[in-house]
């Protein structure tokens, strides 16, 4: 993994507001990304996670402050699966070669094409998959191929947008190591979750939004009441499970450590 403390910023996000016409959906951001970061968004509903990714991949113009990024950077993004149409009619392999450049004069996949896909699919656990139509796949398995969708354009930054969303434990913990492998060969990543347990938990770095940046830090700074309060507006006790903060929604009678 990249030396981060070193490292220069991929992302440099100063003083961001964005909005769709009415009041700002994000308000004042100030963060940074550097290469080889895994860093992950939390926050409620509405709390501006997705537009603040939205901003990153140029999908949505602030209306106030700048985004700077290398302009030779390749970004990939992987959306929530429930944005996704599944009747479709497309396999798993056709859902990554989409990514390739359209050449008039020769439509189908070349060799070197077809192998860098078996390979990612291999690399991701859907091995044998490449012909089944991507609805005939469990959630899990949707997920991974858009991953893999992601990957075959070889981003120096990865954006996902609440990759645990519908998926049960298992999976989630699958999804989690990928992405940890996938940090640790270099690839920085940026996603957000709801998942402040299964997933946040686990991340090197955590940001809390609320249309603006709450706090910024690891989990054991940033997964305390206060700052939960402040970002959720509603309590959350919190304890410390095997030198890991965890959240409890519903635990008056626990005892809260890290106020």
């Amino acid at each position: 993994m990249t030396n981060t403390l070193l490292a220069p910023p991929m992302l440099d996000l100063s003083h961001v507001s964005c909005s769709y016409g009415g009041p700002a959906v994000v308000d004042h951001v100030d963060l940074q990304v550097r290469h080889g970061e895994l860093v992950g968004l939390v926050g409620p509903s509405g709390s501006g996670k997705t537009t603040l990714l939205r901003a990153i991949l140029g999908t949505v113009v602030p209306f106030h402050g700048t985004i700077i990024k290398p302009p030779s950077i390749t970004v990939a993004y992987v959306p929530q699966i429930e944005t996704v149409d599944w009747n479709f009619p497309v396999t798993v392999s056709e859902v990554i070669l989409m990514t390739k450049p359209q050449r008039s004069w020769w439509p189908r996949a070349t060799a070197s094409e077809r192998n860098e896909v078996e390979d990612l699919l291999d690399k991701l656990g859907l091995s044998g998959l490449g012909g089944r139509h991507i609805r005939e796949l469990s959630g899990g398995q949707q997920q991974r191929v858009f991953l893999a969708r992601a990957l075959a354009c070889h981003p120096a930054l990865l954006v996902l947008d609440e990759p645990t969303s519908g998926v049960d434990v298992r999976t989630r913990h699958e999804i989690l190591h990928l992405l940890t492998d996938l940090n640790a060969d270099g690839l920085t990543i940026v996603l957000t979750t709801h998942d402040l347990n299964g997933l946040a938990a686990h991340l090197p770095r955590i940001i809390c939004l609320n249309k603006t940046v709450i706090a910024d830090g690891a989990p054991i700074d940033v997964l305390r009441p206060a700052v939960l309060e402040k970002t959720y507006g509603a309590p959350l006790e919190v304890l410390i499970h095997g030198g890991m903060p965890v959240v409890l929604e519903h635990a008056p009678m626990l005892k809260v450590v890290g106020q």
